[in-house]
Parts: C-alpha cells; structure tokens; sequence
C-alpha cells in the first residue's frame, strides 16, 4: 500500500517499538535516537500529532462559538439552532449520498492505481452532483415548509433558500476531503479541517452578534459552503484534482459497492438526527423550549470533546481497519485502540463532570445553569458510545451494511420511545438517561456480533 511519503506502521507496530528490549550491545544513546525516529515517524504519531492540532484548533473555535452564540440568543434560540443542525445533516447527507465512508475506503485500497482510483472518483462525483442538486430544489420551493416544521415559525424562510442555494458547495467539500482521506494527504486534510474551524466560528459569531438568532441560523447552513472553495485552493497542485479524472466514465460496478456504505451513512445520518429532533420536540412539548435549549448544550459540550475521538477514527482507524485482511490483525488492532480510548474516556468524562460547574459558566451563562443535573447519564452514554464507536467502524470498513442499518434503527427506536415516556416524567434528564441505555444496549451487541474476532487465538484466516 502507497504511505505517500508516512512509514506505514500500525497501533501494534508501534507498541512493539515502546516494549522492545534492546541487548547490551545497543543499549546506548545511538540506539535510543535511532528507536526515537522510527516511533515518530510511523502513521500513527504523525496522524495523531496533525490530528490532535485540528482538534485543538475545533475545540477552540468551538469554546468561543458556543459562548458568543448561547449569550446572545439565549437557551430557546441554542435549542431552535439544535433543530436545524440536525434537519442539516439529514439533508447534507442525502446531498452527497452517504457515500464519503466508502470513497475513503475504496481510495484508500486502490491509491496506486490511477485507472481504479479514477473510477471511483469519477463517479461519486456524478452521484454527488445527481443528488445535490434534487436537494438544493427540494430545499428552495419547501422552504415555507421547512420553515413551519422545523423551526415552528414561516419568517425562517429565508434559511432554507439560503441553503439550498449553497448546499452543493457543501456536498461538494465533503466528497474532496473524502479523496483527501483515502490518499492520505494528512497535511492537507488537516488544513483543511482547521479552516473549516476558523469559518465556522467567524460566520457563528458575527452573524449571531449583527443579527441574532436569525444571522446563528445563517451561519450554520452556509459556513461549510465557504470552506469548499478553501480546499480548492489547498489542493491546486494535487495529482489527482484533474477535471478529466472528475468527468470520467460513471461505472455501474463501481456505484454498487458505494451503495453499501450509501446505506449505512443514510442510516446514520437520518436516524441520529432524527431522533434528536423528536426528542427536543418531546422536552418542548412536555417542559419548555427552554429546557430543550439546556438538552442541546449538553450535547454540544459531547459533540467538542468525541470530536478529538471521531476524527482520529476516520482519519486512520477506518483506512487501516480497510487493509487488514486477518482476524488476529483486527483483533491486535482493535484491543490497542481500545487501549487508548478507554482510558482517555474515564480520564475526560470524570474530569468533565468534576468540573461541570465551571465548564457552565465558562461555555454558557447563568440562564443555562440547569444543565448541571444532565451531566452525569449524559457523559455515561459518551463512554458507552466510544466504546461502541471503535466496533462500529468495523462494520464500517468490511461493508456490513445488513448489521449496520439494524443497529442504527435499534438505537433510535430504543432513544426515541424511552424519551417519550421518560421525559415526561424526568424532563430533560429523561432524555440523558435514554441516550445512556440506547449505547449500552449498542455495545454489548457489537461485542456479541464480533465476539469470534476479538476472542480469535488460531492461526490466521483471511477475512
């Protein structure tokens, strides 16, 4: 497989690095700046050391994003800001297919091969082009629709024009970063995530200060859009960003094993939200607008610190995942992800909820000083959900699409009736404790589903 210029070493090779005990004869400082240089140089490190940058820069904007916005428009306009986020990614997902996990994938395995790889990019660019632009339609004459059903009130209208106009650039973006993904262009990729960052907290905050709820709701269905152009200019001098390789022949074959990850993503992007919608919809119906306000800055506090998780899997734990072969290199992979994940989860969730009190006050303001009681289920669930997280992209990486849509709809069925009986008695709380419950029933099923490969102790099979 094609490193592009990265020492190809996985999460095992690695740790072998760290664990290797050298003999006399090499133990000295030589040695030990020989040893030093290999470890940083290996995917891992690298990946770990850009990604954790991006992710430093996310969590920054996203600090003062969160704080600008909550302390203009309030709880009701932070919970009004949740339902859109979630109706647009329903929409920015159908927009590109949900097809992105398995153009990674496909680069990835394919990157030394310019008549396969081009192929692949050739046509998920016509099936991104298909799509977003029934969507953008879609959008532009439902928007007195959308309007009324989304946000509860038709003078929003003007939104939803706005984002059909821009959600091509969008899908378009995705599907760059996607390719950018699978070549393992890290530099470029993270780059490219940091803008994206920077834009998203101008567009957040002045438009939300110039004019309040009505500019935040701007701002998040157009500063994506923005950022397409940004990559654009990030990958001028790229091999593969050629119009002749975009306008390539569409391949039927080629379609068809995108659809399986198509599924899976469409699966994910319409359940998730969807069941956050009914849920803020549940606690505004049974409490008040406000206390859903208070719901959805619970998860944006989640959403900022899984970030730093999610964007490492993506960015080298599904591609790696796509080239094993063998259930025993799965297995080493997973138990070392695990490794890592497990520990940071206790050490995050523990030290969130210490100071839970402070991060209100920091991130928010004394209207939203009623989140402090979601705290505890919510960061439950987070732990449940990691875990469940690292087994999830193997159904992501070998194409169980059947297994993967099934769990995507056990999880919202189980969120969505919970809420409804547990909110009216618990309110906001009722809602935490039915995300906690929805991923502990996630995760011991994915054990159970891989349970012959994480117990895997025979000699190598392939997969």
């Amino acid at each position: 497989m094609k490193s592009h210029g990265l020492v190809a070493l996985n999460v095992t090779e690695v740790a072998k690095l760290y664990l290797f005990k050298p003999s006399s004869r090499t133990n000295d400082a030589a040695f030990m700046i020989l040893r030093f240089k290999k470890i940083i140089g290996t995917d891992l490190v690298k990946v770990s050391f850009l990604n954790g940058l991006a992710t430093f820069v996310k969590m920054l904007t996203g600090l003062v994003s969160v704080k600008v916005v909550a302390t203009v428009i309030g709880p009701a306009g932070i919970a009004l800001l949740g339902q859109l986020n979630n109706f647009s990614t329903i929409l920015l997902s159908i927009s590109n297919g949900g097809i992105n996990a398995g153009v990674t994938k496909y680069i990835s395995e394919h990157s030394n091969s310019k008549k396969d790889y081009s192929r692949y990019i050739s046509t998920s660019f016509k099936i991104t082009a298909l799509l977003s632009i029934a969507t953008s339609l879609t959008l532009i004459f439902g928007a007195g629709y959308f309007s009324r059903k989304i946000l509860h009130d038709v003078q929003y209208k003007a939104v939803f024009y706005v984002f059909g106009a821009t959600i091509m650039f969008y899908a378009f973006n995705s599907l760059l970063i996607s390719i950018m993904n699978g070549f393992k262009e890290y530099k470029k990729y993270v780059i490219a995530n940091i803008l994206g960052s920077v834009v998203s907290l101008l567009f957040s905050a002045l438009l939300a200060l110039r004019y309040g709820v009505y500019g935040a709701l701007i701002a998040a269905v157009t500063f994506q859009s923005v950022v397409f152009f940004l990559t654009l200019i990030i990958l001028k001098n790229t091999l593969w960003l050629k119009w002749q390789i975009f306008t390539g022949k569409f391949r039927k074959s080629v379609a068809i094993k995108l659809g399986h990850y198509s599924f899976m993503a469409l699966a994910s992007a319409i359940t998730i939200p969807a069941g956050q919608l009914m849920v803020r919809n549940f606690i505004t119906r049974y409490r008040s607008i406000s206390d859903a306000g208070l719901w959805e800055g619970m998860n944006r506090i989640s959403l900022m610190y899984l970030t730093i998780v999610t964007t490492s899997l993506s960015v080298y734990y599904l591609p790696k995942l796509s080239e094993l072969k063998t259930k025993s290199e799965l297995k080493n992979e997973v138990t070392n992800v695990y490794k890592l994940i497990i520990p940071f989860s206790i050490l995050t969730t523990v030290s969130i909820y210490l100071f839970r009190k402070l991060i209100i006050r920091i991130l928010f303001t004394k209207d939203f000083s009623g989140m402090e009681n979601l705290f505890a289920f919510q960061l439950i669930g987070d732990s449940l959900k990691l875990a469940g997280w690292v087994l999830g992209y193997l159904l992501i990486a070998k194409a169980m699409s059947k297994i993967y849509i099934v769990m995507e709809c056990v999880n919202f069925l189980i969120i969505t009736v919970l809420s409804f009986f547990l909110v009216k008695s618990y309110g906001a709380l009722g809602a935490t404790i039915s995300y906690a419950v929805s991923y502990l029933v996630y995760l011991i099923t994915l054990l159970f589903v891989f349970r012959k490969t994480l117990l895997y102790k025979k000699v190598d099979v392939s997969i």
